[in-house]
């Protein structure tokens, strides 16, 4: 069987020196776009033409202008390598996954987005789709892969690994200068709406109580809708909020916030979970494990406090 033989072409280093060079009109730019230098493109383009036999360039002082010749190659070479750029995409494209997981406005903004350029730079092949909802999300459906849930770590007919225990405390702005529980009574306390019932402790009802205050109305105050906006409202000094300590660790941190007062009562967990119904994917997989190492290197005291 006699096969067909592709006609011998030129080495691709000076086709590729001569398209940027016909592409740019500059050897000069085709070398930084490159990253080599004039005399080496100069050389390449040379050597295609000796290898031609014929001038691809008409070379001026200041710059250089396409021959005939030239042309016609400047053509079939822009062609290929627009060909040869858009298979490689399609390949990476094939190649990538997508991990969608679903978590709370709040947690999402104060704990997933600071640690999404970290995650991108451990996973590179895996875009992660952050689905942030106050909703609880059906796992089982195929739509969404993982979750974060705040509770107990019980799901039906799902696995959970708990992520974060979290903390409840008094926060305010230092500019408010709460020093103790009397100072409560002289700036309003903000409240946020959970979207569950909450334990009582978790409410400034309960946590009057265990302080022993009994003076100070616990219903009075600025209420929001999201947890993130009465963190806002803190930061702003609008009041002094009953906060997770967990979301707002780098505000206190840097001095944005501050917790002086006690008692600091434990909350619930934050807990990732995905369905028991069916096996992770790869890339599900390695999402969740990043997640865990995350959490596990997370600090479990309150730096600020």
């Amino acid at each position: 069987m006699i096969l067909s033989m592709r006609p011998r072409l030129p080495s691709l280093s000076a086709l590729r020196a001569f398209e940027a060079a016909a592409r740019l009109k500059s050897f000069k730019l085709a070398a930084e776009a490159l990253s080599v230098s004039p005399t080496a493109i100069s050389h390449q383009i040379r050597i295609l033409e000796d290898s031609l036999s014929c001038a691809l360039f008409v070379r001026q002082t200041r710059k250089v202008d396409l021959s005939a010749e030239g042309e016609l190659l400047y053509a079939a070479t822009k062609e290929g390598f627009d060909c040869i750029a858009a298979g490689l995409e399609r390949l990476r494209a094939r190649q990538r996954s997508t991990v969608t997981l679903s978590a709370t406005p709040a947690f999402t903004t104060k704990w997933l987005v600071p640690r999404m350029a970290a995650f991108q730079a451990a996973h590179p092949e895996i875009d992660l789709h952050i689905h942030a909802s106050n909703q609880a999300v059906d796992l089982h459906s195929g739509a969404v892969d993982l979750a974060i849930r705040y509770g107990q770590g019980s799901y039906h007919d799902l696995l959970a690994t708990r992520l974060l225990q979290d903390h409840f405390a008094p926060v305010a702005s230092k500019q408010l200068h709460i020093r103790q529980l009397s100072d409560l009574s002289l700036h309003p306390l903000i409240h946020f709406d959970w979207h569950s019932p909450p334990p009582t402790h978790l409410t400034w009802t309960g946590w009057l109580q265990n302080a022993g205050i009994s003076d100070l109305d616990s219903t009075a105050g600025i209420r929001y809708s999201e947890e993130s906006h009465a963190i806002q409202a803190a930061l702003a000094g609008q009041g002094v909020a009953l906060l997770s300590l967990e979301l707002v660790r780098e505000e206190i941190a840097m001095g944005l916030l501050e917790a002086p007062l006690t008692p600091i009562v434990e909350g619930l967990a934050y807990h990732l979970v995905r369905s028991a119904l069916k096996p992770a994917a790869a890339p599900v997989t390695l999402v969740e494990e990043w997640l865990i190492q995350a959490a596990s290197t997370h600090p479990k005291e309150y730096s600020g406090l």
